[in-house]
């Protein structure tokens, strides 16, 4: 970490990122316990998640875009966007406006794909290649680990002051980011057009992940597990309401367990790369967070606490071994379309799961889906734990495959 944080733009960015996501967490969280409070339903809470992942199937062009252009200008504009559309929520007053809670839930997942893909392209210029893995190791602690505090601050401006000024504060927050990227100094490579052809532009990021056995292994793993875990983003509506009898506005402490958990992950997180590989280390993460949610069939808090702290640590080892894989396992050139196409076998079925884990809660006992989304996520964490290691430099690359052109001034 040290070494990583030697680097001045990496430091800059980082603080600037680190402001944007504490407004970000604050008011996703506020968000979906804004829905519930206006209409008294687990199910509509749910469905903010799902605004939030369903713009994820436009990932490919999120990705064209963003091998396109430099990325830092792309991020600048991005956010500057967010700030001021966030504002809009100061207009949500009664259950009427709920509708107004999911198209800023869309209006954000969209345009935080697109960020999502830049941001991971410009850690690759901004990072050197040897410290990637540390670089994703601390920037999701960070960005974990703000579940600390952003989560219960969040709520508890929500019940005090209301979601409006969570609205502003998160404006607020993206004005720091900018002002941290119109700061960073690294110059940025541009890279020439190979393909003409916008489908097989749009495809080039999905035919490098096919033919990169390692990165088909995790992306297509990680999708079959996303296929139950959406059912958390409403289970755990149901887990605090009948299994803990507490109020929507808890789910600002269990966050900031899994929080704890995240802080762990990503603190250890960089060393199980340089031990085990990116694989396995996605591959103990999701089998940690299948551990940690099987806790929910409990109605016992100190349990639920203990398992959702565990969730946490393995969601970090699992995005750590993940975005890793994904950029260190991808030629410069394909960064944003890698990302993205990785996005959309990700958050794909992950929106589907949200959606049917909304309409089964009103049918199911809660603890059956919990039941079926552990053992899922436990197979598919077993395996990748079971696949043979390729460092990078190893990994096949597809006959297709354009080569790494040069970047222009």
């Amino acid at each position: 970490m040290r070494a990583l944080l030697r680097h001045r733009d990496v430091r800059v960015f980082l603080v600037g990122w680190t402001i944007s996501q504490f407004g970000d967490w604050a008011l996703i969280i506020v968000l979906a316990v804004w829905a519930k409070s206006l209409t008294g339903s687990n199910a509509s809470a749910g469905l903010v998640f799902f605004a939030l992942a369903a713009p994820s199937i436009f990932s490919p062009l999120a990705g064209v875009i963003v091998d396109r252009v430099r990325r830092r200008p792309l991020l600048v504009t991005v956010y500057s966007i967010e700030a001021i559309a966030t504002l809009s929520l100061l207009t949500v007053h009664d259950r009427g406006d709920v509708w107004l809670l999911y198209a800023m839930a869309v209006f954000i997942g969209a345009f935080g794909t697109l960020a999502a893909s830049a941001r991971s392209g410009l850690m690759t210029t901004t990072i050197p290649h040897e410290l990637l893995g540390d670089g994703n190791a601390i920037f999701q602690s960070v960005r974990e680990g703000l579940r600390l505090i952003a989560p219960l601050v969040g709520a508890g401006i929500y019940a005090a002051a209301g979601g409006g000024v969570v609205a502003v504060i998160d404006a607020v927050s993206f004005v720091g980011v900018v002002v941290a990227l119109l700061l960073m100094r690294t110059p940025e490579p541009r890279f020439e057009r190979v393909e003409h052809n916008l489908i097989s532009e749009a495809l080039a990021g999905a035919r490098h992940i096919i033919h990169t056995i390692p990165l088909r292994q995790i992306v297509f793993s990680t999708g079959a597990a996303l296929l139950v875990v959406g059912f958390s983003e409403t289970i755990i509506f149901a887990v605090i309401d009948q299994g803990l009898h507490r109020s929507p506005s808890f789910l600002g402490v269990l966050s900031t367990l899994q929080g704890i958990g995240a802080i762990a992950g990503g603190l250890t997180a960089a060393r199980g790369l340089r031990v085990l590989g990116d694989l396995r280390v996605a591959g103990i993460g999701m089998a940690g967070f299948a551990i940690g949610e099987a806790s929910f069939v409990s109605s016992n808090l100190p349990l639920i606490a203990a398992g959702i702290i565990i969730a946490g640590f393995g969601v970090s080892w699992f995005i750590v071994g993940l975005m890793t894989a994904l950029q260190m396992r991808t030629p410069l050139r394909l960064q944003g379309r890698v990302s993205s196409a990785a996005d959309v076998f990700i958050s794909t079925p992950q929106t589907v799961s949200i959606a049917v884990g909304a309409a089964l809660i009103a049918v199911v006992d809660y603890r059956l889906l919990v039941v079926a989304e552990s053992a899922a996520v436990a197979l598919c964490a077993a395996y990748l734990l079971t696949r043979r290691a390729i460092v990078p430099a190893e990994s096949p690359q597809a006959p297709s495959a354009e080569p790494l052109s040069q970047p222009q001034p």
